[in-house]
């Protein structure tokens, strides 16, 4: 588990010099205290000693939001030009630069499966609401950029959660909800709790989830309060997003751990990004160090085909290359399911090595995690 102490002395002593412990592990300073904007982002780089990126940033600054919480923050090293961390969350001039030929603001077609703004019905049986377009912080990697601007959440009103439940309802065949955004426990706690009590009110709805960056951004966002309220909605389950072990810190394993202690299942979906964890070594200690705190490694995303995210995007043979490792080299429980959400809202494809060389008549020809060749006869 990485050293948060060690790590966030720098950064967090320039910027935050004379900040008590107190108001650092309170989240409502946290977010009173974001950095955001241009004012914000010059700031960080003023400090991380690159003011000169700043003028760079400027289109990119017009075209995204951007935000980040000193906690995040703080998880910075001194060289942010190759920081997992600043990779993640400090803005690049290629989010504007010439989009691939078949990137696109919305490649898994969300809009079309989207009955009205707020609900996607993609798959048969399960649905997601988008509840906010908000973050704490703003992941440059995030599918849904083209909604950092231009929402695209159900708005608050009887009207519109009529519209929501009455379209459940209707959908029989719906029996899991995805409440996603934005980062839905960012939201004015008695607001989340009067959707969470709509969804489940509806007879058809058997289980939640949620998914939530904040156990890596803003952990002490989790406190015991959320997770009373949550646990009332059982089965529900969190989804969080790690992406590299510096972020698997102290105050993350708290958060999650006072999730856990109130029934709430969790597990991690990663993004592969380049220059950011596209090698086996970091993959392999990211989802050990989840397994060591209890949250499941669950998919490995092949980065989206999202414009201003391409620069983000490797060779899908690199992660095919990850999972073969990956397999023969530690625990089932450590090892995600590496997938590609494809475009046109045609459903995620898994991409996993198979050990299945051969499938005869009589005989399953298998290729071992040592190179072996070994023949099973199937009579």
């Amino acid at each position: 588990m990485t050293s948060y102490a060690a790590r966030a002395v720098n950064l967090k002593q320039k910027l935050w010099p004379d900040i008590h412990k107190d108001a650092w592990s309170d989240y409502r300073w946290q977010l009173r205290n974001r950095l955001t904007g241009r004012k914000g982002l010059s700031r960080l780089l003023r400090h991380a000693g690159q003011p000169e990126r700043l003028e760079s940033l400027d289109k990119c600054l017009s075209a995204y939001k951007w935000a980040a919480t000193p906690y995040y923050i703080s998880l910075i090293e001194k060289d942010i030009d190759r920081d997992p961390v600043a990779l993640q969350v400090i803005p690049s001039p290629e989010e504007i630069g010439p989009a691939r030929p078949h990137s696109s603001p919305d490649p898994l077609s969300e809009k079309r499966y989207s009955p009205f703004p707020g609900l996607i019905h993609r798959y048969k049986d399960r649905a997601v609401v988008l509840v906010s377009n908000h973050c704490a912080s703003y992941c440059r990697h995030c599918n849904r950029k083209r909604t950092w601007n231009r929402p695209e959440f159900v708005p608050a009103g009887k009207t519109a959660w009529q519209a929501v439940t009455e379209y459940l309802e209707n959908h029989s065949q719906i029996r899991e909800v995805l409440v996603s955004g934005g980062d839905p426990l960012l939201l004015p706690q008695k607001y989340l709790e009067n959707i969470l009590d709509l969804l489940t009110s509806v007879p058809n709805v058997e289980v939640l989830r949620i998914g939530t960056r904040l156990p890596v951004v803003l952990p002490m966002a989790i406190t015991d309060k959320l997770c009373r309220m949550l646990k009332k909605y059982r089965p529900i389950w969190i989804n969080t997003h790690f992406n590299h072990p510096a972020e698997i810190t102290k105050e993350a394993q708290r958060a999650c751990e006072r999730l856990q202690m109130s029934g709430i299942p969790l597990s991690n979906q990663s993004v592969l990004l380049k220059g950011v964890n596209d090698d086996f070594k970091t993959i392999k200690n990211l989802c050990c160090n989840l397994q060591k705190i209890m949250v499941r490694p669950y998919y490995l995303f092949h980065c989206d085909f999202v414009k201003g995210t391409d620069h983000f995007r490797t060779d899908i043979r690199k992660g095919i290359d990850i999972m073969e490792k990956m397999w023969g080299d530690t625990g089932g429980m450590c090892i995600p399911r590496y997938v590609v959400d494809l475009p046109g809202g045609m459903g995620k494809a898994r991409v996993m090595p198979s050990d299945l060389e051969r499938l005869d008549q009589d005989v399953a020809t298998f290729k071992t995690f040592e190179g072996r060749v070994i023949k099973l006869h199937l009579s």
